[in-house]
């Protein structure tokens, strides 16, 4: 099986050696990804409510990349630097994902890379083919 990196035109530059997202076959991975607007290259507020939204869009864009969709994510782990914007972080990533709840993991961390980042997220995903979604329905 072949595996498939890319770091989307539409999406900000990666801070170090590493692709963006992942795919073999119907796998996907998302790399660590903080709140960074793809349009100004900045982070996309200094709350944790903006930079978990824009997380989540950038996921959305990064899945479209791929022929996917944030319904496709299975699980996600977010690195949160202070647990005080626990209760922001859900809010901004609970209007994102909207009725799909993956499964998730919240560890609180010392520090992150990118400056100005009070999390980051990454994602794993699987695209269910038309033919699974056939087998389901009839399951």
């Amino acid at each position: 099986m072949e595996i498939k990196t890319i770091t989307p035109e539409k999406m900000f530059k990666p801070i170090g050696p590493y692709s963006h997202i992942a795919k073999a076959g119907p796998f996907i991975t998302i790399s660590g990804t903080p709140g960074i607007d793809p349009i100004t290259s900045e982070m996309a507020g200094i709350d944790a409510y903006s930079q978990a939204k824009q997380i989540v869009r950038n996921f959305r864009s990064m899945l479209d990349s791929v022929g996917a969709s944030l319904n496709d994510i299975m699980h996600v782990h977010v690195f949160l630097i202070r647990v005080e914007d626990f209760e922001e972080m859900n809010r901004g990533y609970m209007e994102e994902f909207g009725s799909h709840c993956p499964t998730r993991t919240v560890i609180c961390v010392a520090d992150l890379p990118k400056k100005g980042a009070l999390m980051t997220m990454n994602a794993t995903g699987f695209i269910i083919t038309n033919n699974e979604k056939e087998i389901e329905k009839r399951g």
